[in-house]
């Protein structure tokens, strides 16, 4: 695009320089890191999955609109020399078990920057995992979701996930997944349809230039007690 060069990897593979720029402001490279997703939780309006991590960085000279996530200035800059440079791609995490939380999703790795996978969710009154982005918790009592960002890096990776309603005589959705820009939401509480809470929003950059939106949190599921009620949606 333009004088700039795009590698996109899907799966696991190498980054390799073989002629770095002579001058060190062109030796910096612009990057996206994107982790696996979490699982949606299992039954019983179970929270949604954690979208992956999503970290970015934007080269002052490269003429592209980034996301609101741009490390630039303060976050981690990469140059690169003549070398290899190892890139790992995770996977995102499976749903379930019944009574527990999700998978969450794996790691991608860039040179020093790592994004965590999301957190899966939980399961009926269960809180959901940390990640990169949280999972949303399962429907019922108040019960937290998980907090995203996790580990802590600057610009944060995600957000955290939704929690579920307190309303113990009532059942409610599970909460959805959160982001890399916003949190997921709360299930809703009324009696029809205990909905689950939509999943939080992703970023939107032009790195691989055209716009385009990584880590969306899935959304949660609806109560067993309601009509179409089940599972959480993945990250």
């Amino acid at each position: 695009s333009g004088n700039d060069k795009i590698h996109t990897f899907t799966g696991p593979g190498d980054f390799i320089v073989t002629k770095a720029a002579q001058s060190p402001t062109n030796r910096v490279v612009s990057y996206l890191v994107v982790a696996g997703g979490g699982g949606g939780g299992e039954q019983e309006g179970a929270g949604g999955g954690g979208a992956g991590g999503v970290r970015e960085y934007k080269s002052p000279v490269t003429p592209y609109t980034a996301s609101p996530l741009d490390g630039n200035p303060g976050g981690t800059q990469i140059t690169v020399s003549d070398t290899t440079y190892p890139v790992s791609i995770g996977a995102g995490g499976a749903t379930g078990p019944s009574s527990g939380v999700a998978v969450s999703g794996s790691s991608s790795i860039f040179s020093s920057i790592t994004s965590a996978g999301g957190g899966g969710g939980g399961a009926h009154n269960i809180t959901g995992a940390a990640g990169g982005s949280g999972g949303g918790a399962g429907g019922r009592c108040n019960v937290a979701g998980g907090a995203g960002n996790t580990p802590s890096v600057s610009p944060a990776q995600g957000q955290n996930g939704g929690n579920s309603k307190n309303s113990p005589s009532n059942p409610d959705g599970g909460g959805g997944g959160g982001g890399a820009t916003a949190a997921g939401t709360a299930g809703f509480t009324s009696p029809n349809p205990d909905g689950g809470g939509p999943g939080g929003a992703g970023a939107t950059t032009s790195i691989n230039g055209s716009p385009t939106a990584f880590g969306g949190g899935g959304g949660g599921g609806k109560d067993n007690d309601s009509p179409n009620g089940g599972d959480g949606g993945a990250g």
